[in-house]
């Protein structure tokens, strides 16, 4: 057995942080020193942010690779989502590298999706450099942070080499960092000079075969399918013929087409791949994530890359209503399940399961706001279909009942923590920590069933008045702890087709609040507003005002309504109650109920009285 060699010239990083905590804008900087673009170059803000979902946000959803080249040492970078909800993009990332930046607000500490992800970290055994970000925010307060660091490193057993870490403080949109929060550098050599110091360099054997572990997919229209992954041994050259091994360990021919590997934000073709680096190979028909690439002569898997279970399902239907196929190009099952499918390949957090009906299929996912980000990039891309609300999954063990539990953290002014203990209370909520910082703030620490938070989130914001923050992490499985009411209000229901019309809506206003604009179509079994009360309320929202040619003693007043705010896509998908569902197009998103026919809906109430 020979023995193992370093790839000195190779360094594989992730960045790991909370939402936005500004890993995207550090990669952005160390871009910029690293001499990637030219001189007076015109270069997007967050360029790592490709998606425009991603821009809108804020946020990172997909995990992406690049890299940069410092005093001779390239360095791939992988940035990784700072969400729970894409925990699949991150245990992906983390399958490709030997190291993580541990990236903290300065002021915000430590949050729940950093916790989660560097779990991930400490069990892959990577080597953790800490950068607190942020030091110039007027509430920073390194000091503290750092404690709740090493507290977070403790709670996580983190072994003695994890806590000694090389400590940094940046402010990531300036580019700069140090080692003391008034001592920083005019640029952050160094922090790349710790990159190449402290995170070891890809360890192989020198006369071991070709293999890489497939941790990502990517799509091109001129080359097909592309596989990315780290090669964990020998080289591989382009035409060379190797071989995939499958979850279910079978063998199949492929040939290499193009190799290539990134530099920068792109990808440039090379003639061949050597042990620690991260390539893209061309040319395979079918792959999927967690497979092994190797030769044929030495056909060894690697262990696949293991995902959490997903804990949130939904259905997935056509738009069977009067205004299906008028605003979408795709709205055919057989396209959205296509779609879907092809996403499973793409994100391995996701399943895809049929139903028993032919117009629907069941997504699997780790939460609510995933499957949103799905729904939403499928209507850009020009489809039409329906969602039911999210479900979480139940599992049954020994006989028990157990669901999904969360810890919940939350932040808000102390005036707002009744309010907010109060309602997390009747939805099955335990707390388990309360503290008080002093600054007129509490942070208060749940335990919580997953199902209590759909839906919740809006209440949230509307209890604190915009000023409260939330964040939770997965926990694990836990008996079920009973029913609770999910909306304590009804909806208001069209009763026909037709336009909506100002008079109409003005009589309905005390009602309820209203979900529609003057003018909009409606039909029947449309939701166009929330009922005051807990039942649902059937309505005629095209009903005009009746003319006479006599004149009457009041005048007609100028009918004002109160302006209405539409509804977010989350919104929406949290609002639904079971019997309803969200309809969405490329130009709307509207509610509806399952049933849409009045008759057949009392029809149905009366069979399950």
């Amino acid at each position: 057995m020979s023995a193992f060699l370093t790839n000195e010239k190779i360094r594989n990083i992730a960045i790991i942080a909370h939402v936005d905590h500004g890993k995207t804008t550090l990669v952005d900087a160390m871009f910029r020193q690293s001499g990637l673009f030219r001189q007076g170059q015109q270069v997007d803000e967050r360029v790592m942010d490709s998606m425009d979902l991603e821009r809108e946000r804020g946020i990172t959803i997909a995990a992406k690779n690049c890299s940069v080249v410092y005093q001779g040492v390239k360095i791939n970078i992988v940035d990784t989502p700072g969400h729970a909800d894409f925990g699949g993009e991150v245990e992906r990332a983390l399958s490709m590298v030997d190291g993580a930046i541990l990236l903290v607000d300065a002021s915000e500490g430590p949050l729940p999706q950093t916790r989660f992800v560097l779990q991930k970290a400490l069990e892959s055994n990577l080597k953790i450099i800490v950068v607190i970000n942020k030091v110039d925010r007027k509430d920073a307060r390194s000091s503290a942070v750092l404690d709740q660091v090493y507290d977070l490193l403790i709670d996580l057993d983190a072994n003695e080499d994890q806590l000694e870490f090389p400590l940094f403080y940046a402010i990531g949109r300036d580019g700069v960092a140090g080692t003391a929060p008034d001592q920083l550098a005019d640029d952050l050599h160094l922090l790349f000079d710790a990159i190449v110091r402290e995170i070891p360099p890809p360890r192989f054997d020198p006369e071991s075969p070709f293999q890489m572990l497939v941790s990502d997919l990517g799509y091109s229209d001129y080359l097909g399918r592309l596989a990315v992954g780290r090669v964990v041994g020998g080289k591989a050259e382009s035409r060379h013929r190797l071989i995939r091994i499958d979850a279910d360990g079978n063998h199949r021919p492929l040939k290499v087409t193009r190799l290539q590997i990134y530099e920068g934000m792109d990808i440039t073709p090379v003639s061949a791949v050597s042990a620690g680096e991260i390539a893209i190979l061309s040319g395979i028909e079918e792959v999927s994530i967690g497979d092994t690439i190797c030769t044929e002569d030495a056909p060894f898997a690697l262990p696949r890359i293991t995902v959490d279970p997903p804990t949130v399902s939904m259905l997935f239907t056509i738009n069977d209503g009067p205004f299906g196929g008028k605003e979408g190009r795709y709205v055919q099952s057989a396209k959205i399940r296509e779609r879907l499918l092809k996403e499973t390949l793409l994100n391995v957090a996701i399943q895809v399961e049929t139903t028993g009906e032919r117009d629907s299929v069941v997504v699997k996912g780790r939460g609510e706001f995933q499957l949103a980000i799905l729904i939403e990039t499928m209507r850009r891309e020009g489809f039409e279909f329906c969602v039911g609300r999210p479900e979480v999954i139940l599992k049954r063990e020994d006989g028990i009942v157990k669901e999904p539990v969360e810890r919940l953290f939350v932040d808000c002014g102390e005036t707002f923590m009744g309010v907010v203990t109060e309602k997390l209370s009747v939805r099955k909520g335990k707390m388990m920590n309360l503290s008080n910082t002093g600054t007129g703030r509490v942070r208060i620490e749940f335990s919580i069933p997953s199902r209590a938070l759909i839906g919740y989130r809006d209440e949230f914001l509307t209890d604190t008045r915009g000023t409260g923050i939330m964040n939770s992490y997965f926990l694990g499985y836990e008996p079920y702890r009973g029913d609770f009411p999910s909306r304590f209000t009804g909806s208001i229901v069209s009763d026909r087709q037709g336009h909506a019309v100002p008079y109409a809506l003005y009589n309905l206003e005390p009602r309820g609040r209203l979900l529609i604009q003057p003018g909009e179509p409606v039909y029947e079994g449309m939701v166009v507003g929330e009922h005051n009360r807990e039942t649902d309320i059937n309505v005629n929202p095209t009903k005009e005002k009746k003319l006479t040619n006599m004149r009457a003693s009041g005048k007609d007043e100028n009918v004002i309504l109160a302006p209405i705010r539409p509804m977010t896509l989350e919104q929406a998908i949290n609002f639904i109650r079971d019997d309803e569902r969200v309809e969405i197009t490329p130009k709307s998103i509207r509610l509806r109920k399952v049933t849409l026919g009045l008759k057949a809906r009392y029809a149905q109430r009366g069979a399950k009285k």
